[in-house]
């Protein structure tokens, strides 16, 4: 069985945050449908004016209600029936918005990092969402607990476990957080139409992800942008490099978002509105709309990318993992949300993912904004 991640869609989190707060009624209506979860309630919250929000991509071929993918719909994303893949949360990225109005930190964790996993110990970090839900799902099964009520608080399990983890790895508190199935990023890929993406040289990798693109700027939509996101084989820096597809899969849909009016268009925010309804889970705190002024400062721009450093690769337990320095990762996140902080021994300022923006006009937004370019 092919591993791969689901790291786009975290887009879908994104887009559905940064939408449903544009009407006042609007923000009363996602309120009312989105599914929430209450498992933020009572936890540690940034008390500086700060705002974390932890988006996860869920790696799973069921649905909210734990029901199987339609077989029709599996065939069609080349993922395979639900008996493959599990619980992981291959998608995971701490968004962090200042209190003072400056741009907006999105940093990726990469899912194979090796960090203890709060009553598993050490395990990857992509792990903790999966064996939290299948030891609730199993106390819940003996006590006679029918689904979907038992999937839904095995879940809730999951995002508890994944969320205190991120938490205690990096050292920050986190205050709210979105969720996004697997399916969510093809229905949000249909839903908006295309994304534009660019691509430093061509690929061709139909073996594994069938992801067969050329060099430079291109609109890629459904299938192909799931193929865009699963490529691994054949990168320079092979599941990493799959976090640099994921954040300029974002600037993408920001750039959609800005460049078509999404804020002012009633129709575009309930078609969005109705994918978030089946595939997105948001905490029961979430003020929607609250976070506009935010939301839209994100798509003028505002927010820059970066991904966690790893020491290297080992094995663990038959495993390849990240292996990773957790003080420096500490520091690493610190100075990105507080570039002001120095001690004796300033260590240098950290520096963006590696993302090429193309000085070419292939590389140019609709907008005339640049576009990333990646492996």
């Amino acid at each position: 069985m092919r591993k791969w991640a689901r790291k786009i869609a975290v887009a879908l989190s994104i887009g559905i945050v940064l939408t449903s707060g544009s009407f006042h009624f609007f923000s009363k209506a996602a309120s009312n449908a989105i599914p929430r979860s209450k498992v933020l309630q009572g936890a540690k919250q940034s008390q500086n004016g700060d705002t974390n929000i932890l988006l996860l991509g869920l790696d799973s071929r069921r649905d909210n209600d734990g029901n199987p993918l339609p077989l029709k719909l599996t065939k069609l994303l080349h993922v395979g029936p639900a008996s493959i893949g599990g619980y992981n949360t291959n998608t995971m990225i701490l968004i962090h918005l200042p209190a003072n109005g400056k741009k907006a930190v999105a940093i990726s964790i990469p899912r194979d990092d090796y960090v203890n996993v709060p009553g598993y110990g050490m395990k990857k970090i992509k792990e903790a969402y999966g064996y939290a839900k299948y030891a609730e799902d199993s106390r819940l099964y003996k006590e006679g607990v029918e689904q979907p009520a038992r999937e839904h608080l095995a879940r809730d399990a999951g995002r508890a476990a994944a969320i205190t983890t991120v938490s205690q790895f990096l050292d920050v508190p986190i205050d709210h957080f979105a969720e996004v199935n697997l399916v969510g990023f093809y229905d949000l890929a249909n839903a908006l139409g295309g994304i534009q993406v660019c691509l430093n040289r061509a690929v061709n990798d139909q073996k594994y992800s069938g992801a067969v693109f050329p060099a430079g700027l291109q609109t890629i939509s459904g299938v192909d942008a799931l193929k865009f996101v699963r490529q691994r084989h054949g990168l320079p820096n092979g599941d990493l490099d799959r976090t640099h597809r994921q954040q300029a899969f974002i600037t993408g849909v920001i750039t959609k978002f800005r460049t078509q009016g999404i804020f002012g268009d009633l129709s575009k925010l309930s078609a969005l509105l109705n994918v978030a309804k089946k595939d997105v889970v948001i905490d029961s705190g979430f003020d929607v709309l609250g976070f506009l002024p935010q939301a839209k400062a994100l798509t003028g721009g505002n927010i820059t990318f970066h991904t966690l450093p790893i020491e290297g690769y080992v094995m663990r337990n038959g495993q390849s993992v990240n292996l990773v320095d957790e003080i420096k990762v500490r520091k690493y996140v610190q100075e990105l949300f507080n570039p002001k902080i120095t001690d004796s021994k300033p260590s240098p300022k950290p520096k963006p993912t590696k993302i090429n923006y193309a000085n070419l006009a292939s590389g140019k937004a609709v907008d005339g904004s640049k576009i990333p370019c990646v492996n």
